[in-house]
C-alpha cells in the first residue's frame, strides 16, 4: 500500500482504541484537548495516577505507555506524564497504572510489597506513580545486554534504580526509603546498605535477608501490551472533533494550506503545555508522529540527522550508539557528551515523548530556555524547514535568529554534524585535537529544573611545547535571560589564533562578561553572567594546564559508574517490647479494600451517610491505590466543579466581575460571590480562635490573590478556564496606598494584638547582661522569607446537599471541626446539619488547617445555591496564590558577650508579616521564643509584633516560628564567633545549656536532670560522625582545592512540645473486631498506625487467649465531625500521641468492664479467649463502646525534646551549587511508639527543612501577588539534592513518666536540624572568601570586617555571590601577577 492509499484508509479510522490495565476502550467522540489523566480520573475507576502540578514537573501522574512497533515486532514501554499526554495520541497504545500491577485481592506486586516494607510511603499521594516509575525501569531493564541477575533481582544497576524516580517529587519521606525500595531490585545492590524494613531482623545474614524480600521474577512480569491491540495501531482521524493524522509530508502541506483562518495545533508530545499552560481553543489538531520522514534517525560519515518528531530519549540512544569505522572517535565523543547533557533535560517522563524538533521550535518561537538549542548551536547544527511548498536548510543559528515560525511552517529535522580536528601542517611534535564540553547550572543536578545558564563549547586546538594554540572555537550560551541561545562571536574571534596564557584567559572572560548580558527583568543577571565566565574558564584552564581540572561533575554518567545518588545510609533504632505491639517498627497496615472496585459503587444518599467510600486506613497497600483521597471519590450525578477568581490588586474597589463575551464561557454554569450568601448566613471563609476571615472580597479587595468569586462549571477544566478568563473591573478612588512591607506596617501602626496569655515572658535582666559584656553587636538585621507547603495533593473538597437542608462535605483538611462550624455560619444553618468527613490527606504540613476551610465553604455555598453536588480540586497555581505560606520576618538584634565567647544578653525586635487576617499568628511569639531558648543567652528580651499587611494571610507551616528562631539563634552564634575570631563550634558549646540554665529558661517544663539528653546527644554525635576528624579533613581538602570548598557544622536543637485536648472512641463489635475513632487526621505521619498499636496493647491487657495478633482486629475509622466532636486540629506534632493517650483511656475503660467477665469465665472454663469474653459481654448487655475527651494535666501538657545534626557540604565556587555530602542526626524520641514511623518523620522533616534553608523561593511581585506558580519556579528537594550519606539514630532515652508510654513527638522538631546544612554552607563560603581575599593581595581577618550574612534560602546565586562573582577574574589576575 503506498502512502496515498494508507492515507485514505486512515481517514476512515475514526474510533479511538486503547487499553488500560488490559481492558479495552473504544471511543468515537473525544474532545482533542482531553488529556489521558482527565480520562483516567473522570471516566474510569483507575485513580492511581494523581493530579498534582498539571505541568509534568512532579511525576504524580506517571503511567506506563506501551505501543507496538509492527516493523521490529516489539513493544516499546515508556513512562509518561498523563497530565500532558493527549488522549487522542494514544490510539493503539496500552496504559498501565499502579492498579494494573496488582492488588490485595489478586496479589500485590513485589514493588507494592517492598514500598510498604521499606516504609517508603507516608501520605501516599506520590506512591502510585513512584511504583510505576520503578516498574517502567524494571520492564525496560529486561532487555539490557547484561548477565542474568541473581534470583529475586533485576538487571538494573543501583544508579539506574535510583534514577527511575528522579522526576518524581515526594514531600513526606525525604526519599531515602524510596531509594532503598528501588535499590532492592538492583543486581549490584549491597543488601547491607538497605535501611530499616519489615522484612528482616537485626542480625540476619545476607542470604536470609535476600530470602525474606518479596520475590521478584522478571519472567513473571505483567503483560503491558495485550494482543488485541496489535492490529489497532492506526492513525486516528476525527473529522467532527478535528483530530487529523497525516502520513506524508505532502498531506501535511495540504492540511496546513487549507487551514486559513483556523487555529492549528501541531502535536507530538504536547509537553510544551506544561510550561506555557495553554488554555486557548484550537480548531484543528494535527498529529505529526505518523509521518515517517519526521521520525527517522539517519547516520552517515557527515553526522546524525534527527527527525523533528523523534523523542528526546530516542535521540539520546541514537547519539550513544557506536558504529565502528563510520565516525571518527572525536565525533563519537562529541555525540556521547551531547547525549549525557540531554539526559539532564527535564525528566524521563518528559523526554520519552517530548520531541527534539518541538524543543527547538518553542525555543525559536516562544523563547523557551532550551538546553538542546544551546548544545546543538555549539556544534553548528543544520535544520530543515518546510514553509508551504518551500524546503530550505539553515544553520541553527540562522533559524533561531529568524522571526518566530508561523503556523504554516514546520521544522522537519536537525542534523548534528560530524566534527573532527583539522589536521594542518604542524610540526611532528604538535598534537591536534577536538575538545567539546557542555555545562548547565541548575537547582537540580539531574534535570527536572530549568538552568540559570547553559553552555556548550567546541574547540579545535593544537598542543606543542610552546603552548596550546586555538585553531577554531565555538562558544554557545543560552537560558540566561535572552530570547534564544547565542554564539559569543567576539570571544571566538579573539581566541582563534591565540596561544593560551593566563593573560589570554583573562581577556577572554572579560569579553564573555560583556557578551552574556541578560535582558532587563531577568532574575540574578550578574550571577548568570558570572556563570558564563566560570564555564569558559572551566573549559579553557585544563587546556592551558592539562594536569589541572577545575571540577568534575559528580553526576556525570561516564564517571559515576554504578555509584548511587544516595551512596549510603544508616539507621539506628531501638524497638521496645515493654508495651507490645507499641514500640515495634511495624509496617503501616490495615484492611485491604480495592479502591477501583469500590469506585464502581453508584452514589446515593444512603451510601453517603455511611462510612463511604469504604476504603481502609492502611498504608501498606496505599501504593496500589487502594487508599482513597477526596478527589478519588467518584462524582455524584449532576456534579459541578468550581474554581476561584482572584484579585490581582492589593487594595481596590471591585466594581464588576465579567467576561470578554456577554455570555458565560463554555461549560460555565454560574458565578458565586458574597451576594449569593443566604440572608441568615455570613461572609466567612475561615474561623480561628483569634478572628475570622471572609470567604470572598465584598466591594473591597484587600490583597492580591483574594477570592472575589467562584466559577461553577460542568468540569474542573471548564471551571479553571472560566476563572482564568474572568476580568475584574477595579477602582482605587478614595483608597490610600496598601501596606506591603513590615516597615510600612510599623510606620502606620498596623498590628494584630497578641493575647496577653500567649505572649512569652522575658528571661533574666537584659540591662544587667549587657553591662557585663566585653563586646556588643548592636541593631544587626536578619530577614527571612516565606515557604510554600507543596503538599502533593492540593486543596480539594466535595459538597453534597442532603435531605432536610443538610450538607455532607468531604474535605482534605487537618481541621474538619472548624470547617463544620464555618459552613454552618456561612449557610445560616445549625451545625448538626453539616457533616464533614476526612479520611486521609495527601500532605498537609499546616497548610490544610485554616486554609482548607475556604475551599470547603465555597463548595458548600455553591452546592447550597445550585442544589446539586459541587466539588473543587484547586490547580497548583491557584493553590500557591491562596496558600499564604510560612510567615516572613524581619529581626533586629543586639547581643552582648564576653571575650571567652559566653553570651550575656540578647534582645530582639521582630516584625512578623501576618498578612491581611490574624489566622494563627498569635502563637508565633511563643514558638519563636521557645526555640530561641535552645542556647543560654544569659538574659533574653524581645519585642515581637504581628504586622497586618495587604498580603495573603500567612498561616502555620511545619515548625511555625521555630525554624525561623533556630536560624536566628545560629546566625547570632556565627556573628559572635566571627567577631571574636573563634571557631563557631566552640561558641556553640560555650553557650549550650547546663541543666540549671535550662531550668531557668524553660521554667517548669525542663523535666528531671536525666531527661536533659542534649549534652549526651552532642557528645555521641560528635563521636559517631567522626566530627573532629572530619573538621581536619575538611581543612586539608580546602587547602588542596581552589574551586570546591567544604564546610561542616554540628548544630543542636531544643523543641518544646505541647499536648492537646482530644476525643477518642473505641468500640468492640460482635466478632471481636475493634473500631477506633480519633479526631486526629492521617496526613502521612502514621497517626492511625500508632493508634492501632496503642489499641492492640491496651486491650491486650485483659490477658486472655487470642490477643497475640490483636493488630489485625483493629480498624481506625475516618474523621467525622458529627460522630466525634471537639476534634480540634491535627497539628503541632503531638496529635498522634494525644490520640494514643485518648484511645488508651477508652481501652482501659473497656478492659475494666470486661475484667469481671473474664474472671467469671475463667472459673467456668479455665482458658478463656477474646471471642468468648466478647460474646459473653453481648449476652450480659455490657457496654462495649467507650469514649473520652482527654485533657492533659499540667504535668504532662508540655515537654522538651532534643536533637542534633552534623552536616557536611561541598560548594562549587564557579556555580554556587551546594552538594550535601553527608548528614548525621541523633534525635531523642523518648521511647518511640513506632521507630519506623518516627524515623520517616525525622528524615522527611529534615529534607523539607533543607528546602527552606537552601532552595525554596516563594516570591511575590510588587503588589504582593505570588509569582512562584509551580514546579518550574519552585524547587523542593529531589533525590539528587538530599544528603549523599544520610545517617539517622532514633535515640531511645528511656522512661519518661509524664509521657504517653514514654514517647516523644517527631513530626516537626527534626525540620529545625536542617539549619546544619545552611551553617555548613556558610563555613564553606567562609573558606572561599579567605581564598578570594588572598588572590586580591589581602589575607584579611576573621573579624567583623569579613562577616557576611548568608540569606535563606541559600540558593545558587546567593552562594555564588558570596564566593565572589569575580572569583575567576581575581584568580587570573593573581596568576598573571605571579608570572610577572
Amino acid at each position: 500500500m503506498d502512502g496515498r492509499e494508507m492515507s485514505n484508509a486512515a481517514k476512515e479510522f475514526n474510533t479511538l482504541v486503547f487499553a488500560v490495565n488490559g481492558e479495552r476502550f473504544e471511543l468515537s467522540d473525544v474532545d482533542p484537548s482531553t488529556t489521558l489523566l482527565e480520562f483516567l480520573r473522570c471516566q474510569t475507576r483507575f485513580k492511581g495516577a494523581k493530579l498534582s502540578c498539571g505541568e509534568g514537573g512532579c511525576g504524580a501522574c506517571d503511567v506506563l505507555l506501551s505501543k507496538y512497533d509492527p516493523v521490529l515486532k516489539q513493544v516499546e514501554n515508556d513512562k509518561v506524564n498523563s497530565c500532558l499526554t493527549l488522549l487522542c495520541s494514544i490510539n493503539g497504545c496500552s496504559v498501565t497504572t499502579t492498579e494494573g500491577l496488582g492488588n490485595s485481592k489478586d496479589g500485590l506486586h513485589p514493588i507494592h510489597k517492598r514500598m510498604a516494607g521499606f516504609h517508603a510511603s507516608q501520605c501516599g499521594f506520590c506512591t502510585p506513580a513512584m511504583c510505576i516509575s520503578l516498574f517502567s525501569a524494571l520492564v525496560n531493564a529486561k532487555n539490557a545486554n547484561r548477565p542474568e541477575p541473581p534470583p529475586g533481582f533485576s538487571k538494573l544497576t543501583v544508579l539506574e534504580a535510583e534514577k527511575a524516580i528522579v522526576g518524581n517529587l515526594c514531600r513526606c519521606t525525604g526519599y531515602r526509603p524510596i531509594a532503598d525500595t528501588c535499590k532492592s531490585f538492583a543486581a549490584d545492590v549491597d543488601i547491607e546498605d538497605l535501611g530499616i524494613n519489615s522484612f528482616w531482623e537485626k542480625g540476619d545474614c545476607i542470604a536470609d535477608k535476600i530470602s525474606k524480600l518479596p520475590f521478584y521474577d522478571p519472567n513473571d512480569e505483567i503483560c503491558t501490551y495485550p494482543e488485541f491491540l496489535k492490529d489497532e495501531s492506526k492513525p486516528l482521524n476525527f473529522k467532527r472533533k478535528s483530530w487529523t493524522t497525516p502520513l506524508t509530508i505532502e498531506e501535511l502541506q495540504s492540511l496546513l494550506e487549507a487551514g486559513n483562518g483556523t487555529r492549528i495545533k501541531l502535536v507530538v508530545g504536547n509537553t510544551s503545555t506544561g510550561y506555557y499552560k495553554e488554555q486557548e481553543h484550537y480548531d484543528k489538531y494535527i498529529d505529526l508522529r505518523f509521518i515517517s520522514e519526521l521520525s527517522l534517525i539517519q547516520r552517515d560519515h557527515t553526522g546524525i540527522e534527527i527527525g523533528a518528531t523523534v523523542p528526546i530519549s530516542k535521540a539520546i540512544l541514537a547519539l550513544r550508539e557506536e558504529h565502528e569505522g563510520e565516525l571518527c572517535s572525536e565525533a563519537e565523543l562529541v555525540f556521547q557528551k551531547i547525549a549525557n547533557h540531554m539526559e539532564k533535560v527535564a525528566s524521563g517522563s518528559i523526554r520519552n515523548v517530548a520531541s527534539v524538533g518541538g524543543n527547538l521550535v518553542i525555543a525559536q518561537r516562544s523563547h523557551f530556555p532550551s538546553d538542546i538549542a544551546t548544545i546543538f548551536l555549539a556544534v553548528k547544527s543544520i535544520v530543515s524547514i518546510m514553509t508551504g511548498q518551500k524546503h530550505e536548510k539553515l544553520t541553527l543559528e540562522e533559524f533561531l535568529g529568524r522571526p518566530p515560525l508561523d503556523s504554516k511552517s514546520v521544522l522537519l529535522s536537525v542534523k548534528i554534524l560530524c566534527w573532527k580536528s583539522e589536521r594542518k601542517s604542524f610540526p611532528s611534535e604538535t598534537e591536534t585535537k577536538l575538545v567539546f564540553e557542555t555545562y548547565r547550572a541548575s537547582p537540580r543536578p539531574l534535570g527536572n529544573a530549568l538552568s540559570y545558564l547553559n553552555a556548550a563549547f567546541l574547540a579545535d586546538i593544537s598542543s606543542s611545547k610552546t603552548g596550546v594554540l586555538v585553531n577554531n572555537i565555538h562558544l554557545a550560551f543560552g537560558a540566561y535571560g535572552t530570547k534564544h541561545a547565542e554564539r559569543a562571536r567576539k570571544v571566538e574571534e579573539y581566541l582563534v589564533g591565540k596561544v593560551l596564557t593566563f593573560g589570554v584567559l583573562y581577556e577572554a572572560v572579560k569579553l564573555v562578561e560583556a557578551a552574556v548580558v541578560p535582558e532587563h527583568g531577568t532574575s540574578d543577571p550578574a550571577y548568570r553572567s558570572s556563570l558564563a565566565v566560570g564555564f569558559l574558564f572551566e573549559f579553557l584552564l585544563p587546556l592551558l594546564d592539562p594536569d589541572y581540572s577545575v571540577t568534575s561533575d559528580p553526576y556525570e554518567f561516564d564517571d559515576i559508574g554504578n555509584l548511587g545518588l544516595v551512596s549510603s545510609a544508616k539507621q539506628v533504632v531501638e524497638s521496645s517490647t515493654d508495651y507490645y505491639p507499641v514500640g515495634k517498627p511495624i509496617m503501616k497496615s490495615g484492611a485491604a479494600l480495592q479502591a477501583s472496585g469500590l469506585l464502581r459503587i453508584p452514589w446515593s444518599l444512603n451510601i453517603i451517610w455511611c462510612d463511604l467510600p469504604p476504603t481502609n486506613a492502611s498504608k501498606d497497600f496505599r501504593c496500589e491505590c487502594e487508599a482513597v483521597y477526596v478527589d478519588d471519590i467518584p462524582s455524584p450525578e449532576n456534579c459541578l466543579h468550581g474554581a476561584f477568581i482572584h484579585s490581582t490588586k492589593p487594595l481596590a474597589w471591585v466594581k464588576d466581575v465579567k467576561f470578554e463575551s456577554k455570555s458565560l464561557p463554555d461549560g460555565v454554569t454560574d458565578i458565586i460571590s458574597f451576594r449569593d450568601i443566604p440572608k441568615r448566613g455570613e461572609n466567612i471563609g475561615c474561623r480561628t480562635p483569634y478572628g475570622d476571615e471572609p470567604l470572598f472580597a465584598d466591594d473591597l479587595t484587600s490583597y492580591a490573590g483574594q477570592p472575589v468569586a467562584f466559577v461553577v462549571a460542568d468540569t474542573q477544566k471548564s471551571a479553571d478556564v472560566g476563572a482564568a478568563m474572568a476580568i475584574i473591573d477595579y477602582d482605587t478612588e478614595g483608597l490610600g496606598p496598601p501596606i506591603l512591607t513590615v516597615e510600612e506596617a510599623f510606620e502606620r501602626s498596623s498590628f494584630f494584638e497578641v493575647p496577653s496569655s500567649m505572649y512569652p515572658a522575658q528571661v533574666g535582666d537584659f540591662s544587667k547582661g549587657m553591662s557585663e559584656a566585653d563586646h556588643k553587636i548592636l541593631s544587626a538585621e536578619i530577614r527571612l522569607g516565606s515557604q510554600y507547603f507543596f503538599y502533593l495533593e492540593t486543596h480539594t473538597a466535595l459538597a453534597i446537599p442532603d435531605e432536610d437542608n443538610c450538607m455532607v462535605v468531604y474535605s482534605s483538611s487537618q481541621c474538619p471541626e472548624y470547617i463544620q462550624t464555618v459552613i454552618a455560619r456561612c449557610l445560616g444553618i445549625p451545625e448538626h446539619n453539616v457533616r464533614v468527613i476526612t479520611r486521609r490527606v495527601g500532605g498537609g504540613f499546616g497548610g490544610k488547617i485554616m486554609k482548607s476551610m475556604r475551599i470547603a465553604v465555597a463548595s458548600a455555598l455553591a452546592a447550597h445555591k445550585l442544589r446539586c453536588p459541587v466539588r473543587i480540586y484547586v490547580n497548583r497555581k491557584a493553590d500557591m496564590i491562596m496558600a499564604g505560606g510560612r510567615h516572613p520576618m524581619k529581626m533586629t538584634y543586639s547581643v552582648g558577650f564576653k571575650s571567652n565567647g559566653k553570651i550575656t544578653a540578647l534582645h530582639l525586635d521582630i516584625l512578623i508579616n501576618s498578612g491581611i487576617a490574624i489566622d494563627l499568628s498569635p502563637i508565633l511569639p511563643g514558638t519563636i521564643v521557645d526555640s530561641l531558648k535552645k542556647y543560654d543567652w544569659g538574659a533574653l528580651s524581645f519585642n515581637i509584633k504581628l504586622c497586618k499587611t495587604n498580603h495573603c494571610t500567612k498561616t502555620t507551616m511545619r515548625g511555625p516560628g521555630e525554624v525561623n528562631a533556630t536560624f536566628i539563634a545560629e546566625a547570632i552564634i556565627e556573628r559572635v564567633a566571627s567577631t571574636l575570631s573563634m571557631e563557631v563550634d566552640f561558641i556553640r558549646m560555650k553557650n549550650l545549656h547546663s541543666y540549671e540554665s535550662l531550668n531557668f529558661f524553660y521554667e517548669g517544663i525542663a523535666g528531671e536532670p536525666q531527661e536533659y539528653t542534649l549534652p549526651f546527644i552532642m557528645d555521641k554525635l560528635a563521636s559517631t560522625s567522626s566530627f573532629e576528624k572530619r573538621i581536619e579533613m575538611t581543612k586539608e581538602y580546602n587547602l588542596c582545592n581552589k574551586w570546591h570548598k567544604k564546610g561542616i557544622a554540628l548544630v543542636p536543637i531544643i523543641h518544646l512540645c505541647s499536648m492537646k485536648p482530644i476525643p477518642g472512641k473505641v468500640s468492640i463489635l460482635w466478632d471481636g473486631s475493634v473500631a477506633v475513632e480519633v479526631a486526629g487526621i492521617e496526613l502521612g505521619q502514621g497517626l492511625w498506625t500508632k493508634v492501632k498499636q496503642m489499641t492492640a496493647y491496651a486491650l491486650s491487657l485483659i490477658q486472655c487467649d487470642g490477643t497475640k495478633d490483636f493488630l489485625d482486629k483493629v480498624r481506625v475509622i475516618q474523621a467525622d465531625s458529627l460522630s466525634l466532636v471537639q476534634g480540634g486540629s491535627t497539628s503541632a506534632s503531638t496529635t498522634s500521641e494525644s490520640s494514643c493517650a485518648a484511645v488508651r483511656v477508652c481501652c482501659d475503660i473497656l478492659v475494666g468492664r470486661l475484667a469481671p467477665l473474664k474472671e467469671k469465665l475463667q472459673k467456668q472454663m479455665g482458658s478463656v479467649s477474646w471471642d468468648d469474653i466478647i460474646l459473653q459481654a453481648h449476652s450480659e448487655n455490657v457496654n462495649l463502646s467507650a469514649s473520652t475527651y482527654l485533657v492533659p494535666d499540667s504535668n504532662s501538657m508540655s515537654y522538651l525534646t532534643y536533637g542534633a545534626a552534623v552536616s557536611e557540604v561541598e560548594v562549587n565556587i564557579l556555580t554556587g551549587e551546594t552538594r550535601i555530602l553527608r548528614s548525621d542526626i541523633i534525635y531523642d524520641c523518648g521511647q518511640s511508639l513506632n521507630p519506623a514511623v518516627d524515623l520517616g518523620q525525622i528524615e522527611g522533616a529534615f529534607v523539607q527543612g533543607i528546602g527552606f534553608f537552601m532552595s525554596e523561593e516563594y516570591l511575590s511581585n510588587s503588589d504582593g501577588m505570588v509569582v512562584t506558580e509551580g514546579t518550574w519556579t519552585y524547587t523542593i528537594p529531589t533525590i539528587d539534592t538530599i544528603p549523599k550519606q544520610f545517617n539517622v539514630e532514633v535515640l531511645n532515652s528511656g522512661h519518661h513518666k509524664n509521657r504517653v508510654l514514654s514517647s516523644k513527638a517527631s513530626g516537626e522538631p527534626p525540620l529545625l536540624l536542617a539549619v546544619s546544612v545552611h551553617c555548613a554552607t556558610r563555613a564553606a563560603i567562609k573558606e572561599a572568601g579567605k581564598q578570594l581575599r588572598s588572590w586580591g593581595g589581602s589575607e584579611g581577618s576573621d573579624s567583623e570586617s569579613t562577616f557576611f550574612d548568608l540569606e535563606v534560602p541559600a540558593t545558587m546565586p546567593v552562594v555564588k555571590e558570596l564566593c565572589g562573582l569575580n572569583s575567576v577574574e581575581k584568580y587570573l589576575q593573581f596568576c598573571a601577577s605571579l608570572a610577572d
